[in-house]
């Protein structure tokens, strides 16, 4: 054999070598990954079981064979997993799926259920995983296996995300809506002014707007699907959202807060302060603020705002696709902070919160080609220490904010300036701009990719 031969046989060797080794990897994080959701969703249930509520097993049980909690949520799922299919194969599952729904459909319709669709996407979701390690091997099935099991952690974070909302009731016996409220003060009570501008939209513009709040997933699902379009990019829009899913959460156990329509509106249930929201800005002298003792049915899940959080890592992501995409992108952030604040489900300074915290989670993933340098370090470290300033200013500085609006209204919006500006230079400046040196832009230039230059020439900034 001549040298070059050789020489071409062992670097086919070491290739295929390196590709086997990367699968077995990758089936070994499959594996241990699938075993700590399932002790995950196993441990959640037993929780839920013994108090009470609903548990993830159970939810996922009424996704099969009675009436899904989600209409969208199992299409979504299914979504994703069409990511890694063929055309041909994305044909049949779609067919299937609608086929099953309206069988299925029908069947409940008679029996006296709800209209309702969802079953088919589950059970196709399920059906592609199952060929995926019947039919599928190498790189095929890692594809189409890693957009299933996104769609699958989709599914199950929202099951779990159910009942951890009841444990924010069993541990945040006690609210803290006085201390925000007061904060809230600082930039004129945003969602009293909202909530009167959501009542004279009238019936058909609540509408929707509740459904674009509750519908998110839609919007972030035609996101991530353009980023995927091409095959799966280092980094998307749902590493973002399950991260914020993930993160979010647990600060609704270290500050619980109702909200104004709970706390001061017509669903307190009897314990709120007044039924003041949205039309009276109550003039209660707050001095002393105080815990207030809540009932148990309302979840303790505003601060921060996670729908701000998940619908500003839309915007963000959507900046980069054509015009109809940020179009979407930005539709959907306006739509989403105006219901969200106008159904009186959270404060001003929630969002403000839940919006750094996006950015500062977010930075940890976007584009990490670029690896831990001190241009990545500084934003998460800074987005982290912003984070935490505000929500301890919430509780201990609230009766300074609401008598000083002028001074600390400017530095809550600063800090979020200050925050996204960061972001923006970081990973969004044009590269030969000063914001884009201050940001380490200019060190990746050659790093840019084809479809980076592509988004240059339509005048969208590169990554």
């Amino acid at each position: 054999m001549s040298r070059s031969g050789a020489s071409a046989g062992s670097g086919s060797g070491a290739s295929a070598g390196q590709t086997g080794q990367s699968w077995a990897a990758s089936h070994k994080v499959l594996i241990l990954g699938s075993a700590a959701v399932l002790a995950l969703v196993l441990g959640v249930q037993a929780f839920a079981s013994y108090h009470g509520y609903l548990g993830p097993v159970e939810s996922l049980f009424g996704d099969y064979f009675l009436v899904p909690r989600s209409a969208t949520m199992p299409w979504v799922g299914l979504a994703l997993a069409l990511v890694g299919l063929n055309n041909r194969e994305r044909v049949y599952a779609v067919s299937a799926a609608v086929a099953i729904d309206l069988v299925v459909g029908v069947i409940r319709w008679s029996a006296g259920g709800p209209i309702t669709m969802g079953t088919g996407g589950t059970w196709v979701l399920t059906a592609v995983v199952v060929y995926a390690f019947w039919k599928l091997s190498g790189e095929r099935r890692s594809s189409v296996l890693r957009g299933a099991v996104l769609g699958i952690l989709l599914i199950v974070a929202a099951k779990v995300a159910e009942t951890w909302l009841c444990l924010t009731i069993l541990v945040g016996t006690d609210v803290w809506d006085e201390y925000v409220f007061l904060a809230d003060q600082a930039l004129g009570n945003p969602s009293w002014v909202m909530g009167q501008v959501v009542d004279a939209l009238g019936p058909v513009g609540a509408a929707i707007l509740d459904w674009i709040y509750v519908e998110l997933p839609v919007a972030i699902i035609v996101v991530a699907l353009y980023q995927c379009r091409k095959g799966w990019p280092s980094h998307h829009l749902l590493q973002t959202f399950l991260l914020i899913g993930l993160i979010g959460p647990i600060f609704y156990i270290l500050f619980p807060v109702v909200g104004p329509v709970f706390a001061f509106g017509p669903r307190g249930l009897g314990f709120q302060i007044g039924d003041f929201w949205p039309n009276i800005v109550p003039n209660v002298d707050f001095s002393a603020p105080a815990s207030l003792p809540f009932d148990d049915a309302a979840p303790r899940n505003c601060m921060p705002s996670l729908h701000t959080a998940w619908a500003v890592a839309l915007f963000t992501h959507s900046r980069r696709g054509p015009w109809w995409l940020r179009t979407l992108g930005t539709f959907w952030l306006l739509a989403t902070l105006t219901a969200t604040l106008g159904f009186g489900f959270h404060y001003g300074v929630d969002l403000i919160a839940g919006a750094v915290l996006c950015l500062t989670l977010d930075a940890a993933l976007h584009d990490p080609e670029r690896g831990w340098g001190w241009f990545r370090i500084r934003l998460v470290l800074g987005g982290s220490a912003a984070l935490v300033g505000l929500l301890l200013s919430y509780r201990f500085a609230s009766v300074q904010m609401a008598a000083y609006p002028e001074l600390f209204g400017p530095l809550l919006v600063g800090v979020l300036t200050a925050m996204s500006v960061a972001f923006f230079a970081t990973f969004y400046a044009r590269p030969g701009t000063a914001l884009a040196r201050w940001g380490g832009r200019d060190a990746d230039v050659s790093g840019v990719t084809d479809s980076d230059a592509t988004d240059s020439a339509a005048g969208l900034p590169v990554r």
